[in-house]
């Protein structure tokens, strides 16, 4: 009979989410029943960007299409969102993909069959997978922010596709008043932060600067090797990235370098 993982224990644990909403307080949420003392401070916003004709034409053109990827869960709702406005039915022949398996899961909700990488929820898992590898000219439609790393893009079109980004929104930092900022760095004074992307990673190392904060020495949250390197080119001491980005991995990961045991939910970097 296999024994039940135990749920972690974050008794007292100050924890500090720099996500975006929804995200921040759904993860808050599972902090608090691990028993975690949580403020929410995101870092990084998100808001759709008007409609405009372009986009209009390319949505109407999907099924030119033979490849879609989307980069994030909320590029994959913007997305079916205008899909459901402009096409009665999906149109059929189109490989869909979502970069890790919470973009997946919103392609998976409206009926699609996604691929996304077996393993990784970054641009370079998804490259990896064996239908990305060759193209003889096919179009591929990228949804995606405004801005962004261009990975995806210059690594499809050096294998032979034609690649249309598609930007649905951009990223923004919010703003704070120095009270905000001195009652969740120094007041608060946070164990572990929640940083899951570089711009996020960014943000909060102006945010330290701007204030005078040193927040160097906390367990630090990232996404991937990458925002890791980034984190300790900036001077944080303890990046570590969670088994997976799922909500459950994260806490569990956080509870386990908070509690001193390393591997099994995460790796330090």
């Amino acid at each position: 009979m296999a024994t039940p993982h135990a749920e972690p224990e974050l008794n007292g644990r100050r924890i500090l989410i720099c996500r975006p909403e929804p995200e921040a307080s759904r993860l808050a949420n599972r902090f608090q029943a691990a028993g975690a003392d949580v403020r929410i401070l995101p870092l990084i916003d998100r808001e759709p960007l008007p409609e405009t004709a372009e986009r209009r034409t390319l949505i109407l053109s999907l099924d030119e299409y033979s490849h879609v990827i989307a980069v994030s869960p909320f590029a994959a709702r913007l997305l079916l969102d205008e899909v459901d406005t402009w096409w009665p039915q999906v149109p059929m022949g189109i490989r869909w993909y979502g970069v890790g398996a919470g973009t997946a899961a919103v392609l998976e909700e409206y009926g699609l069959n996604p691929l996304k990488p077996p393993e990784g929820w970054t641009s370079e898992a998804l490259l990896s997978l064996p239908s990305l590898k060759d193209f003889q000219g096919e179009r591929v439609l990228l949804a995606r922010g405004e801005n962004g790393r261009e990975l995806i893009r210059e690594t499809l079109e050096a294998r032979g596709a034609r690649v249309t980004p598609l930007p649905l929104y951009r990223r923004f930092c919010p703003e704070y008043s120095p009270e905000q900022t001195q009652e969740t760095l120094e007041t608060f004074a946070p164990e572990a932060i929640i940083t899951l992307s570089g711009e996020t990673l960014n943000n909060l190392i102006a945010l330290c600067a701007n204030s005078s904060h040193n927040l160097y020495d906390r367990l630090l949250i990232v996404p991937a090797d990458r925002v890791a390197e980034q984190a300790r080119e900036a001077g944080f001491r303890n990046p570590c990235i969670p088994g997976s980005l799922a909500d459950n991995d994260i806490v569990a990961t956080v509870a386990a370098q908070l509690g001193g045991r390393e591997g099994g939910s995460g790796k330090a970097k």
